[in-house]
């Protein structure tokens, strides 16, 4: 793979905008190239064959060449030997890099001048991000430290409660000499470009070093080791000063923070009833504060891993473009110009690596009992592999699924079944059943076409549903959980195709017509099986944000939560069937297809009751939002919920009662309605339809680069948006009421699965534009900001 390419994909998604683009520099060096090779005189062949040979053997032409005074042999002291010269220079109060290209006034210096000047950009790009980012880091492990200052009092003082006679200033002085020990060797090791992070790292170097009760572990004798030869080389330096980390007293100044989101606390805030933060020395609490105090520092640990990894990238970046420059100009400015690159702050600073060595150890001592290999699986999970047998099974489930599909349509044309009397009986009962897995199976296949080709446009879908890393479901997993269920549909819809009673009964066989409820009973055991098997993670991921969703304006709204309710508002006719069920099974004789569901006003009630509830969910989260965040558009799209509710009830009760009346005001509201959300899909949901913007009509930042496809996916959204006529308008068509019910649902499906895409990429661009990479983990503790700012 080539450098360009490996490059992008290396990329963090969201921090893409900052990085070096390379591909334009590289660009830029082709013109420089097309020029010298339109300006530069045809070499004669033989001369050049001798040459090629004579460089290769004998290495005097090299020599000769290097007397030229551009080579990075010449004296670095002589200007005049340097084909650049960089300088720092300050800017607005920020320091920045400039290079001045020496030979201007040679052919084709203007190609060259302009190179250097947007290399220079660039560069200070990259490093002005970097240098931004290190502080943030750094500013969060003085959070972090501040939280472990706490929880190691929090520790102390459950394990050794008030009953038992414990010296803690025996405790504490060990944790003293501890702690100036390891900030001794910080300072004697840090190189004088990193002295002012080292006074921030010496936080997290007393956390390291700092135990209760517990002897160093032989992990960490390597870092000691090296330390040790610091010390010793020099003893004139005077005796650092010692930190003494927080007393128990600290804790009088702590208090809990009620991160936890639960209907009980949500009625709290709503009536302004003061949570209780203060202190309780459990072992319960103990264990909530640890895990909390985990995650963020598993979190913390990848945001410095990143922000490694992008100094890494870009000064291999500039290394190769300027070698490339090197190469197309026979010149020798990489040498001096990845000096600077190396001396700068991107190349030169080590505060990120310091500050990893610090939290693994950190971790590893206090939330991995010592246990260096499992502590390092959790900062540094592994990368999840494709397993053959998924692809395996996928193919095999799918070409099972066509294969009882081919059969069931001969078998419909071979036994002359859409002409059998027992048809009508048929659609009314057994095929809203089954077509309950059709919906299903169809949304699926949808969510994994999505993450297909999110992956493949780097739509960073993991972090903006908040997956846990190495868990989120590839969409070979997707398709093998889909195609599985859709072979076990098919092969139940084959074994009750019965279109005719027993003439001896009078009914039908009593296993086959109870197959469609035992296939939902296993989905939902499935669903909710406790083992850790068939993508338990996910599994629970989607209970928990369905939960949410059931109880929408009691917890906090996050993306996955109204995701998934925008999910079931297409649903609509899928929780139709499952009401369906219960009045079919419950009260009907499935023996012998028999049912009076229709004919109730209760299920007839429930009918306008299941279809409102995915609308009424979304509404509650807008009203949830527009309460917390005091945001005007969070009611602009309650309200559009809101007429969605009127239109679906209306056409609902049309559909039941007929009449005219009905049926203009179903038209005319539902005409509201649905131009309403057409509108808000594109320009809010997409982020399209911007007049002013580079894409016409369309918004500045594209991920996929034809444009067409988004003026057709406009148009199809519009067309499947009025899907609903056919239910005011009364098409005559050809058609089973059961079988144009099921195929409008499904156009709805397919019209959320194109959503889906467009919006987590108007999501994904939203992260870019604010390098938003990493969620925010709450912390355990509260600190008085009184006491912080005295200290």
């Amino acid at each position: 793979m080539k450098f360009g390419k490996e490059f992008a994909s290396q990329m963090v998604p969201e921090w893409q905008e900052a990085y070096m683009d390379y591909d334009y520099l590289k660009t830029l060096l082709k013109e420089l190239q097309r020029f010298k090779h339109r300006t530069k005189p045809p070499a004669a062949p033989s001369l050049k064959r001798k040459l090629t040979l004579y460089r290769a053997f004998s290495g005097l032409t090299q020599t000769h060449h290097h007397h030229n005074p551009t080579s990075p042999s010449s004296s670095p002291d002589d200007i005049e030997s340097q084909p650049i010269l960089v300088n720092s220079v300050s800017r607005d109060g920020s320091q920045s890099y400039e290079t001045t290209f020496l030979m201007s006034s040679e052919e084709g210096g203007e190609y060259e001048l302009v190179y250097f000047r947007r290399l220079d950009d660039e560069f200070n790009k990259v490093d002005k991000f970097y240098r931004a980012k290190a502080q943030e880091v750094m500013k969060e492990a003085d959070v972090l430290n501040k939280q472990m200052d706490a929880l190691i009092a929090f520790r102390i003082k459950v394990e050794n409660p008030p009953g038992i006679h414990f010296d803690r200033s025996v405790e504490m002085t060990r944790l003293a000499s501890d702690i100036a020990a390891s900030a001794a060797a910080l300072s004697a090791s840090t190189p004088s470009g990193a002295k002012s992070a080292s006074k921030r790292a010496a936080h997290l170097e007393a956390i390291e070093e700092s135990t209760h009760g517990q002897a160093d572990d032989d992990d960490n004798g390597d870092e000691k080791e090296r330390n040790t030869p610091t010390l010793e080389a020099k003893p004139a330096k005077p005796k650092p000063k010692v930190i003494v980390p927080a007393p128990l007293e600290i804790l009088d100044r702590v208090k809990m923070n009620n991160t936890l989101e639960t209907p009980r606390s949500t009625i709290k805030g709503v009536l302004k009833v003061p949570n209780h933060t203060d202190l309780s020395f459990s072992r319960e609490n103990l264990r909530k504060v640890e895990e909390q105090l985990k995650r963020a520092f598993v979190e913390f640990y990848q945001k410095l891993r990143l922000l490694k990894s992008f100094s890494f990238l870009n000064t291999l970046a500039f290394s190769k473009i300027m070698k490339k420059y090197d190469k197309i100009t026979s010149r020798s400015a990489s040498k001096s110009y990845m000096k600077m690159v190396d001396n700068s702050y991107l190349g030169s600073s080590e505060e990120v690596t310091k500050l990893m060595e610090r939290v693994e150890t950190t971790f590893i001592k206090h939330f991995s009992n010592a246990n260096r290999s499992k502590g390092m699986s959790i900062l540094r999970p592994k990368v999840k592999r494709e397993r053959h047998r998924t692809t395996f099974s996928t193919g095999f489930f799918a070409g099972c699924a066509a294969s009882l599909l081919l059969a069931l349509i001969l078998m419909i044309r071979a036994r002359n079944i859409m002409d059998s009397e027992g048809r009508t009986q048929y659609m009314e009962t057994m095929f809203p059943l089954y077509s309950l897995f059709g919906f299903i199976v169809l949304h699926m296949l949808m969510y994994a076409i999505n993450i297909f080709y999110w992956r493949k446009y780097r739509v960073n879908y993991a972090f903006i549903f908040g997956f846990k890393p190495g868990t989120e479901l590839g969409y070979r997993q997707v398709l093998l959980v889909s195609f599985g269920l859709g072979a076990l549909a098919l092969a139940s819809v084959l074994a009750n195709l019965d279109m005719e009673m027993d003439p001896k009964t009078k009914d039908y066989k009593a296993f086959t017509e109870l197959v469609p409820l035992m296939l939902v009973v296993f989905i939902f055991i499935v669903l909710f099986l406790p083992f850790n098997v068939l993508y338990r993670s996910s599994r629970f991921f989607l209970l928990t944000c369905l939960f949410h969703c059931i109880c929408a304006p009691l917890y906090k709204v996050t993306l996955p939560d109204f995701f998934l309710a925008d999910q079931l508002t297409s649903q609509v006719q899928a929780i139709r069937s499952l009401e369906f069920y219960v009045c079919y099974y419950g009260w009907g004789d499935f023996k012998r297809r028999e049912n009076t569901c229709r004919d109730s006003n209760v299920y007839n009630t429930f009918y306008f009751v299941v279809a409102v509830l995915p609308y009424l969910a979304r509404l509650l989260q807008c009203l949830r939002r527009l309460f917390e965040e005091k945001d005007a558009m969070q009611g602009l799209n309650g309200l559009k919920y809101f007429l969605t509710i009127a239109a679906v009830c209306l056409r609902t009760a049309y559909s039941l009662n007929k009449g005219i009346a009905w049926r203009i005001i179903a038209w005319i509201v539902s005409a509201i309605a649905a131009i309403f959300c057409t509108y808000w899909d594109l320009v809010y949901d997409w982020g399209l339809l911007n007049r002013h913007s580079k894409n016409r009509w369309l918004r500045d930042k594209l991920l996929v680069p034809h444009k067409k496809v988004y003026f057709g996916a406009m148009g199809l959204n519009i067309l499947l948006r009025f899907a609903w006529l056919q239910t005011v308008l009364n098409f005559q068509l050809p058609l089973h009421p059961q079988t144009l019910t099921t195929i409008v649902a499904s156009l709805e499906i397919i019209r959320r699965g194109i959503w889906n895409f467009f919006r987590l990429e108007n999501e994904h661009l939203n992260n870019v534009g604010k390098y938003r990479a990493f969620k925010s983990v709450p912390l355990p503790f509260n600190y008085d900001e009184d006491d912080d700012k005295d200290d």
